[in-house]
């Protein structure tokens, strides 16, 4: 299946060039596909949780930990989870933002495999990933419905992390 026509390029909203996943999520057997590849991808990795930022990554993140068997860990923005949390400061490309999961989300030895609707620049998951490994988590992966190629995530992320992404686009031009 053609996945790729599945994501809507919408010039000029907010700003930037949106990837819209919307009717690859309304189309439930696209959608079954995505769930199925990232668990499949990470299925031998011995994750024993999957952990997602708000508010898209809960809807690939949630269903990927079903698919595993796994349990599943939201990351909120500051105060939107009951105490306690661990928070963490990252800066974003034109802002800085706190993050919090909470206190007994994520401990020390699990294998958290990170999940989200898309990887652009890479700030976030990386925030993720650290605030994950702070709590003495071990990344095993992260997976991804669309990754941003031409923002260059990967040269951000550097080495340290398995990166498996269904969809790559390679300009904002690209239709």
């Amino acid at each position: 299946m053609d996945l790729r026509s599945k994501i809507k390029r919408v010039p000029e909203f907010k700003g930037v060039v949106f990837w819209d996943i919307t009717p690859l999520l309304k189309d439930k057997q696209a959608f079954g596909q995505c769930i199925m590849d990232i668990a499949d991808h990470f299925r031998d990795r011995d994750v024993n949780v999957v952990v997602s930022n708000e508010a898209r990554g809960f809807i690939v993140g949630a269903p990927v930990a079903h698919e595993l068997g796994v349990g599943f860990v939201p990351i909120r923005k500051k105060g939107k989870l009951p105490p306690e949390v661990h928070s963490f400061s990252y800066n974003k490309e034109y802002e800085s933002d706190v993050i919090e999961i909470r206190d007994d989300g994520v401990q020390q030895g699990d294998k958290v495999l990170l999940v989200d609707d898309l990887l652009a620049t890479g700030g976030t998951i990386k925030a993720n990933a650290d605030l994950v490994q702070k709590l003495g988590g071990e990344v095993v992966g992260m997976g991804f419905l669309v990754e941003l190629e031409y923002l260059n995530p990967r040269k951000y992320l550097g080495d340290s992390y398995e990166i498996h992404s269904l969809v790559t686009i390679n300009s904002t031009e690209e239709t």
